[in-house]
């Protein structure tokens, strides 16, 4: 699998090598049979022919030893002496040539080998010299320990190197198996001529005759019949030979007439003559047919040569032009496929981009211009190009296609973020008038419930307004209070009731980016308090950084796993396109849009407490610090029309801090548990209007009389019904609220109390 992956270069190198490997095979298949006809030449001048004049000194020295022991004469001791030293002259000779380089070049491992033995056998010659010299031998183990010798030299003969042609290998063995009856015909010599010395056959000895005269008569009839058609010179010189046919007549007159222990019916002097011009026919027979089948070798030599030549230089031709080829045309493959793999990536990794990000901007495409048909030929090559043409205008447009219609998806959102947001702060200035004249403790609560539900969803609508790319319209031209914005941020969340704010110290946040901030702090908020449990409080402070303002959401949840929080960090500081599928994490896209428009790090990490920590941290160039920040605006003034831009007046209570609902027990607002303020009974002084503008509302002011103690409402009721919460009780709640609210700024600002300390603490401001 990994070869059917490699590139195209290597694929095409590989088949080449494999080309080339095969005809280097086949080349060396024809070149080894002419190396080993060359290497015959070597072979015959550096083994065959020192063996072969070893051979006869051996068979020699074995006859004269044999003929010292059966009649140690002074005479046979001269003769004995001088074969030795003969001997051992072609001993020295033989393992000369026969290490030498040519031989070494040529030979093989099984010749090696049997050279080595031949060598280390000759050299024991001289320990077995000795124990003949010294007659602790018979003759019949002198003959064994010769005939061992001459064995290695015939164990050389049978490992010279040959052909794979039949007729040679055949003719081969004819030269060899003639070679064995000469060996066969010398060992007979050597044991009639030791049993002539000796007068006598003695022991075994005329047995071993008896069994040696037959076996090479075997041997040269199998040689001559083979003769016949291979070697007519060989074959007429031995099938003629006079020698021979009286040494035959006189074989069997020793076997017809010998015996154990009686004298031999020939003379030594009658065997001598004959059994010396046999052996010369043998040895003329055998070493013409050796030196005749050289020379045929040579001529075969030269035509498998010539075969070798023909079929290596022409497969060598077919090799080079097969690399030409192969060559040229995967150059031009390739060629065309870069071309191709470069248009691909062309169209993914620019031109098509390109195309999306112009029509994000609204640009018109023209399909034809951004998609041309590239040209790569009629081949296969260029019928892929095609392909890859049809494939980039067909990717273009539908590029187009896709781009339209997100765009229309987009300002289908906006239009309806548009109209809801509309209806929203429409329905939010109705509920603010309707609070503004409602004394009904019951009724105002119910009130601030609605009005609560309605600044959620003028959350909502805002954020398909961050889907389609647009701002919303809500802005602020002065700076806010950050305590404020955070706050405003916990009234657009429902659970809002497990929200605890800490203190933050006097700074503020630049107008601007008021109302975006305030949105991504409530999508934060809102997180926390979805995904932890609800008997849990989430926790909100601030705290000045080196780069910004750090604004942490802690919740203690379960909290998130590394990998979801390497995810939802990528997707809060890297927002991906909106696309209807990622509707899950719709929070952490509008949190990730609103944080990329001001350049604000939006972090979640581990909580101590086991939760997410959600790390906000504001640029310094969008926070103002005390002496920068304006004079503290009321409860109200992130809906207060003086203050906002675009978007309609929100009432003050409902935004910042929604009524929960009835209790038996007087418990504070969620100011008090947003921003708990410790109760002090110094009066704030009687205001007309707040710092925004708006005017206070006086509870009962517009009552008649009768109705302004509550009786009939009182008789009405029976006594099993819930009361609620009474108007003077609502009015203590904000009274002291709005008190405590003032009171801090005003003394943050300007260190002193607020004029009018001592009035009374039950009568509210607004």
């Amino acid at each position: 699998m990994r070869f059917r992956n490699s590139r195209l270069r290597t694929k095409i190198t590989a088949l080449l090598l494999s080309l080339a490997a095969l005809w280097a095979f086949a080349a060396w298949v024809t070149l080894r049979e002419g190396v080993n006809l060359l290497g015959v030449s070597s072979l015959n001048s550096g083994v065959a022919q020192p063996i072969d004049s070893l051979l006869p000194e051996l068979q020699k020295e074995r006859r004269l030893s044999l003929v010292w022991l059966g009649s140690p004469g002074s005479q046979q001791r001269t003769e004995l002496d001088a074969q030795r030293m003969q001997t051992d002259q072609w001993v020295v000779k033989f393992e000369k040539l026969a290490r030498g380089g040519a031989v070494k070049f040529a030979q093989s491992s099984l010749l090696k080998h049997n050279i080595d033995e031949a060598i280390s056998r000759f050299k024991t010659l001289d320990s077995e010299r000795s124990t003949i010299d010294a007659r602790l031998t018979d003759q019949s183990r002198a003959a064994a320990s010769f005939t061992d010798a001459i064995d290695k030299i015939y164990r050389v003969y049978d490992s010279l190197a040959t052909l794979d042609d039949k007729q040679f290998a055949q003719d081969t063995r004819t030269t060899i198996h003639l070679n064995r009856s000469y060996e066969l015909l010398s060992q007979e010599d050597a044991l009639l001529s030791g049993v002539l010395a000796a007068r006598r056959f003695g022991g075994d000895e005329y047995l071993r005759f008896v069994q040696n005269v037959g076996t090479r008569r075997y041997y040269t009839d199998e040689a001559v019949a083979e003769l016949q058609s291979t070697d007519s010179i060989a074959y007429d010189l031995i099938s003629n030979s006079q020698s021979l046919a009286g040494l035959r007549t006189m074989e069997d007159r020793v076997m017809q007439r010998g015996r154990k222990g009686a004298a031999p019916p020939v003379t030594a002097e009658q065997w001598r003559s004959m059994a010396d011009a046999s052996l010369a026919d043998m040895k003329e027979g055998v070493f013409g047919a050796g030196g005749r089948l050289v020379k045929r070798a040579t001529p075969i030599a030269i035509g498998v040569i010539i075969r070798l030549v023909l079929a290596a230089g022409l497969g060598l031709i077919a090799v080079i032009a097969s690399i030409v080829v192969s060559i040229t045309t995967a150059r031009a493959l390739i060629r065309q496929l870069e071309k191709l793999r470069v248009a691909a990536w062309e169209l993914a990794n620019q031109r098509l981009p390109s195309v999306v990000e112009r029509l994000g901007h609204g640009e018109s495409v023209d399909v034809a211009a951004e998609a041309p048909p590239l040209s790569f030929g009629s081949d296969a090559i260029g019928q892929v190009g095609q392909a890859f043409n049809a494939v980039q205008e067909t990717a273009i447009r539908v590029a187009v296609e896709q781009a339209e219609l997100r765009r229309g998806f987009r300002d289908t959102l906006l239009s309806l973020a548009r109209r809801t947001q509309g209806l929203v702060h429409r329905q939010l200035t109705m509920l603010d008038t309707m609070e503004r004249r409602e004394i009904d403790a019951s009724e105002l609560e119910d009130l601030f419930r609605v009005d609560h539900l309605a600044t959620r969803m003028r959350r909502n609508a805002e954020n398909l307004i961050v889907l389609s790319g647009s701002t919303p319209a809500r802005g602020w031209r002065r700076s806010v209070a950050m305590v404020d914005v955070v706050r405003a941020a916990v009234a657009e969340v429902e659970d809002y009731t497990r929200v605890t704010v800490l203190p933050f110290g006097p700074v503020a946040l630049t107008g601007r980016a008021v109302g975006d901030v305030t949105h991504l702090l409530a999508e934060l908020i809102e997180n926390a308090v979805s995904f932890s449990p609800p008997y849990t409080e989430v926790q909100v402070g601030g705290h000045m950084a080196a780069s910004g303002y750090a604004i942490e959401v802690e919740d203690r949840g379960l909290g998130m796993t590394d990998e979801d929080l390497a995810a939802t960090n990528q997707r809060a500081s890297n927002p991906p396109e909106f696309s209807p599928s990622s509707s899950v994490h719709l929070g952490l896209f509008v949190v990730g849009r609103l944080a990329e428009r001001y350049g604000i790090r939006v972090e979640l990490k581990r909580s101590a407490y086991g939760g997410t920590t959600a790390v906000v941290l504001i640029p310094r160039e969008l926070v103002l610090d005390e002496a920068e920040a304006p004079v503290p605006a009321a409860v109200g003034a992130l809906g207060a029309p003086a203050e906002a831009v675009a978007a309609p007046p929100v009432a003050a209570a409902p935004a910042l801090a929604p009524a929960p609902a009835p209790r038996t027990e007087p418990e504070p607002a969620i100011a008090e548990n947003v921003l708990p303020q410790p109760e002090d009974p110094r009066p704030v002084p009687e205001l007309s209007h707040t710092p925004s503008g708006l005017p206070f509302r006086v509870p009962q002011a517009s009552l008649a009389p009768p109705l302004r103690n509550g009786t009939p409402a009182a008789e009405s009721r029976t006594d099993d019904d819930d009361p609620g919460r009474s108007p003077e009780e609502i009015r203590r709640i904000v009274g002291s609220y709005q008190r405590g609210t003032l009171r801090g700024r005003f003394e943050a600002g300007h260190g002193d109390a607020l004029p009018g300390d001592s009035a009374n603490d039950d009568e509210p401001s607004a």
